[in-house]
């Protein structure tokens, strides 16, 4: 799959968002912050550099990641209108291969991570209300890289996208999945994404362990 630094496609944010500033931080931003700091904390533990510590603070930051991302709502809104095509079984197995494929790719970014903090730059809301965006940045191998969050209101925020360097993921994987959706090959692309996802479980695991 394409890198997401590397597409030049931005998905562009007044579709969703109105350019409405936020003075005071969220409960979004309150909510994300909080999250990315467990995160941060995690990977700031001394065993980050052993081997065998790694693989456990890893999988915490599974289940931090878990309890933040929506990854239903993302793969509804990857797949876009050819969603009700799928059957039940085919939502089901393609959400669990994605969501895989996504948790693996956000922990493979943050291979680069070395202590840095994030600076939180500001947030833009819908009028509505329950959708939002907080833009951040953050030091990534001494580069500063923008990040930001796209936020939907349920039960409590969550993430449906992020946004890195200008380039939606949601957008990015839509855009490499149009192909088979077009032709109506829904198994097939269940089949690669499932494929995709362990070919980057396999080497988060191999880089994690220095094998």
């Amino acid at each position: 799959m394409k890198r997401i630094f590397t597409l030049s496609t931005i998905f562009c944010i007044s579709l969703l968002l109105l350019a409405t500033p936020v003075l005071a931080a969220s409960d979004a931003q309150n909510s994300l912050e909080k999250t990315i700091n467990s995160v941060l904390d995690e990977l700031k533990k001394p065993g980050i550099k052993d081997p065998n510590a790694r693989v456990a603070i890893l999988a915490n930051v599974e289940k931090i990641i878990l309890t933040l991302f929506d990854f239903n709502e993302l793969s509804t809104r990857t797949v876009g209108p050819s969603w009700k095509n799928f059957s039940a079984d085919q939502k089901t197995q393609f959400t669990n291969a994605f969501t895989t494929l996504l948790r693996e790719t956000y922990l493979e970014k943050l291979n680069g991570y070395n202590g840095e903090q994030v600076s939180y730059i500001g947030e833009t809301a819908s009028s509505a209300g329950d959708k939002i965006e907080i833009q951040t940045s953050v030091l990534i191998q001494g580069k500063p890289v923008s990040v930001s969050y796209r936020m939907l209101k349920k039960q409590q925020w969550v993430v449906y996208d992020i946004i890195i360097e200008g380039v939606s993921m949601v957008q990015n994987y839509r855009t490499q999945f149009q192909e088979m959706l077009t032709r109506g090959d829904i198994d097939g692309l269940v089949k690669q994404v499932g494929v995709k996802a362990e070919e980057s479980r396999t080497r988060n695991r191999k880089s994690q362990t220095g094998s």
